[in-house]
């Protein structure tokens, strides 16, 4: 399948724990003020590449930990990226994302796409980036209003359990 990204990062170690292949999806509809990636907003710009290329690039590479879908928004384009947590899975790999909803936005969705996805989804960063609440002290996110969600425990429960770095 075909996916539209702005870039990939191979060897990233600040998009989630470990070493991580971060997935840069193009088109983003929140427009943070102050984002981080505003090259992603776009959803006519990028490049497209195919699914299957991609997973094989995470194979190639032993030293993975896991993959990050980041963007942009990969909640716009979530079968594609449901194929790429699918694939990294196979290969023992953990799955974080980071999207501009909150989870009770997409779980409001209701959407069997997003829903897919969440269940392939170990760790979630949510909500937009608001500059006013940035903090560099923060980990794995950029201002105060994103939680860290640990996806699994939190569709168990039927509720927002935050993760915690392993010890």
């Amino acid at each position: 399948m075909k996916i539209q990204l702005s870039g990939i990062a191979n060897d990233s170690i600040v998009d989630g724990e470990g070493i991580r292949m971060t997935i840069f999806t193009q088109g983003c509809p929140h427009h943070c003020p102050q984002c981080h990636n505003p090259q992603t907003h776009s959803f006519t710009e990028g490049y497209f590449s195919d699914t299957d290329h991609i997973i094989a690039m995470m194979a190639e590479n032993p030293l993975l930990d896991g993959i990050t879908l980041s963007g942009g928004e990969p909640m716009e384009q979530p079968k594609a990226c449901c194929i790429l947590a699918e694939g990294a899975k196979k290969l023992g790999l953990n799955v974080w994302l980071y999207t501009g909803y909150t989870w009770e936005e997409l779980l409001e969705k209701n959407t069997p796409s997003i829903q897919a996805l969440l269940q392939k989804t170990d760790v979630l960063i949510d909500g937009r980036f608001v500059n006013s609440l940035r903090s560099l002290e923060l980990v794995f996110r950029g201002s105060s209003n994103q939680r860290i969600i640990d996806v699994q425990k939190s569709l168990l429960q039927n509720q927002v359990v935050l993760w915690t770095a392993k010890q």
